[in-house]
């Protein structure tokens, strides 16, 4: 499965996705236009700047680009839109870079490419800049700079995040309950004890749903149960208690996004694992929809949620690599970040935004307690060169261990070196 992105498009009736990518003008012998000098060209024309990234059906992008290139004349970036299937941006990127390319100075990266991208060198370390911008890493979403950080060098900023959250019915939980989970003051061993306490009020069939199925969501789940790997075996034990719990679909084994958020919002369930999108689909209520968004909490996860979403790195063989850095600094910062919150609706990667009342009045979840907790507990699904074998390994064994209840230590030790791979 592609890495889930962010879908606050249709949390806004705006469309997930961003980002940039551009034409440019590298230079060799064969017939290409020579580079410009990081200063300009000898009539003063600003240098252009090759953003690569997935188109952005919101205006934010745009915006973004319009906003950099106003605030100076020494760069000009510009837009060449690629596409949405993050598969095919991925191959396009890697041919591009792999070849030695400067045809692309700023990328877009979905979360999990950073470590691919970084391990084989394709990519310009950012720490030394960061400290001279006065940039601290703990300005920015947790698990977005921890998923573009490889081998204790920064990589990335975030362009715009995505994460993991509980849902749950607040007309069924308790009160006090409710103030544990939006609190984050809960374990998983609490949220069974709640699934079984309130299954089967007001309708519901199920207590808590999730992704289970063999594909990159369990990967995902692996992470936030396994508290990022630390307790691969006490997590994988969780998950199978789950798994078989009285109150769990018997087919929960086959369970991706789709059927967790029709489960949900259909009535079927207290509580619910999922991304953004689904409180989109309530809060837009979407076809299929019966439950209503006064119906719907938000929580962090016990452990933390994993992060999705893009990330904004600099081309290694880039020829302006000080005008790349000067776009990214500005749009990973607080002025570029609120033109993609305001403008597009994206999650905003820089922190001080979350309580900025612009952002929070086109984002309706940021004014929910719970959601505001849960982005500042993220964390990052493992980052290494070689991600979806590492992936691919995370998958099996779990849902290996998961189907049968077998082979618990050998799983626990198989995936317990593939997360912490890199």
């Amino acid at each position: 499965m592609k890495t889930k992105k962010s879908f606050f498009t249709k949390l806004l009736t705006l469309s997930f996705a961003a980002s940039i990518a551009l034409s440019g003008c590298s230079s060799d012998d064969n017939g290409k236009e020579p580079a410009k000098p990081a200063g300009g060209d000898a009539k003063g024309e600003p240098v252009v700047l090759k953003f690569a990234a997935q188109n952005d059906n919101t205006p934010a992008t745009q915006k973004l680009l319009d906003a950099f290139n106003s605030t100076q004349d020494k760069y000009k970036v510009e837009w060449t839109e690629m596409t949405n299937d993050s598969a095919q941006m991925h191959d396009q990127l890697l041919n591009s870079l792999s070849s030695g390319s400067s045809e692309y100075d700023v990328l877009s990266l979905d979360v999990v490419w950073a470590g691919e991208f970084a391990g084989a060198g394709y990519l310009e370390p950012i720490d030394v800049r960061m400290n001279e911008a006065g940039y601290e890493k703990a300005s920015f979403n947790a698990g977005s700079m921890a998923s573009g950080n490889y081998k204790g060098k920064q990589y990335t900023l975030p362009f715009f995040p995505d994460l993991g959250l509980l849902y749950f019915r607040k007309d069924i939980v308790s009160a006090e309950d409710a103030a544990k989970l939006e609190g984050g003051s809960y374990t998983y061993d609490d949220l069974y004890a709640m699934s079984e306490k309130y299954s089967g009020e007001k309708g519901t069939k199920f207590g808590f749903v999730y992704q289970s199925k063999q594909y990159e969501g369990l990967t995902v789940n692996v992470t936030e149960f396994s508290k990022s790997y630390t307790d691969v075996k006490g997590g994988l034990e969780t998950m199978y208690k789950f798994t078989k719990a009285p109150f769990s679909p018997k087919d929960l084994l086959n369970f991706t996004e789709g059927e967790t958020h029709t489960n949900f919002e259909q009535g079927n369930a207290v509580f619910s694992r999922n991304w953004p999108y689904a409180f989109g689909r309530i809060n837009g209520q979407e076809d299929g929809v019966e439950i209503k968004v006064d119906q719907v909490g938000i929580a962090p996860l016990p452990n933390g949620g994993s992060v999705g979403g893009w990330l904004l790195s600099l081309n290694k063989n880039s020829k302006n690599l000080d005008g790349a850095w000067e776009f990214v600094k500005f749009a990973a910062g607080e002025e570029g970040q609120k033109i993609m919150s305001t403008e597009g609706g994206y999650l905003p990667g820089f922190n001080a935004l979350l309580e900025n009342a612009d952002v929070q009045a086109k984002n309706v979840m940021l004014s929910y307690p719970g959601f505001q907790k849960a982005l500042t507990t993220t964390i990052a699904r493992p980052v290494s060169p070689e991600y979806s074998k590492v992936s691919d390994t995370i998958q099996v064994q779990a849902h290996k261990y998961l189907s049968s209840g077998s082979g618990l230590d050998e799983a626990a030790a198989a995936i317990e070196a593939a997360g912490k791979a890199e």
